[in-house]
């Protein structure tokens, strides 16, 4: 009896080594098929998403010719121009109020940096 249970075992554990060696020759070609599949998956509907938002996306052109898109750009760095020439002006005023008042220059100043986020 003991001889049968041990033949029986030992059957029973090579049926096992042999499943296992089959598998592992299956088994990674299954899985490097899966992934290839799941990677071009995901590729192609990540392009079918670009693909319907591109669709949404609506570009609105600068209505006029040459001439108005130069008129736009020149009357924008004339704004411009005034905007750094006033920006100075207040430089210029918080460094000459350094001079005659720093304690009002430290209030506004302090004002400026922490007060009007």
């Amino acid at each position: 009896m003991n001889t049968m249970n041990i033949q029986h075992i030992t059957r029973e554990i090579f049926n096992i080594y042999i499943k296992q060696k089959v598998m592992k020759k299956y088994i990674n070609p299954i899985l490097s098929l899966g992934t290839a599949a799941a990677l071009l998956g995901a590729i192609y509907f990540q392009n079918q998403q670009i693909d319907g938002l591109k669709k949404q996306l609506q570009v609105q052109p600068v209505v006029g010719g040459d001439i108005q898109k130069a008129n736009l750009i020149d009357s924008l760095h004339d704004e411009l121009f005034n905007a750094k020439a006033q920006n100075g002006r207040y430089e210029l005023s918080l460094e000459h109020l350094y001079e005659v008042n720093p304690k009002a220059a430290k209030q506004f100043d302090d004002y400026m940096s922490h007060e009007t986020e």
